[in-house]
């Protein structure tokens, strides 16, 4: 299993962070130019990666204020699995961690990781952006 992740701390407390990430539909803010054809509801995402695939993704499960776990929802490419995992650092402080694991065997490794890692930074970026 391919482990791919970033960090990043938000002036914003656990709860405002979380209901953001929990909610599905709020995903196409953090998405990269490259992501189209989204549709969503707030457990369930469907979206294109231009010159890659399809991807359904649907939340398998939730914590409240700790972590959102979503897994495909139809065949995918490969095995694979998105978190967001939250701590509290202070009251209006989150420390928010995306983390993907993929199951890439070692020519998927080469193509996918370095596209993944962008995918990771981005969204992490994005959201410390959209809400500070």
């Amino acid at each position: 299993m391919t482990t791919i992740q970033n960090t990043t701390e938000i002036n914003k407390n656990v709860s405002e962070v979380y209901v953001f990430l929990a909610d599905l539909n709020n995903h196409e803010q953090l998405m990269p130019e490259n992501i189209y054809n989204w549709s969503s509801t707030t457990d369930e995402a469907r979206f294109t990666i231009q010159n890659m695939a399809k991807l359904a993704l649907k939340v398998e499960e939730r914590s409240e204020n700790q972590f959102i776990k979503l897994v495909p929802s139809e065949k995918a490419p490969f095995e694979v699995a998105l978190r967001w995992e939250l701590q509290v650092v202070a009251d209006t402080v989150t420390k928010a961690t995306f983390i993907i694991d993929a199951d890439l065997n070692m020519m998927m490794k080469m193509i996918a990781s370095g596209p993944l890692q962008k995918l990771v930074d981005f969204q992490v970026n994005k959201l410390k952006e959209k809400l500070g």
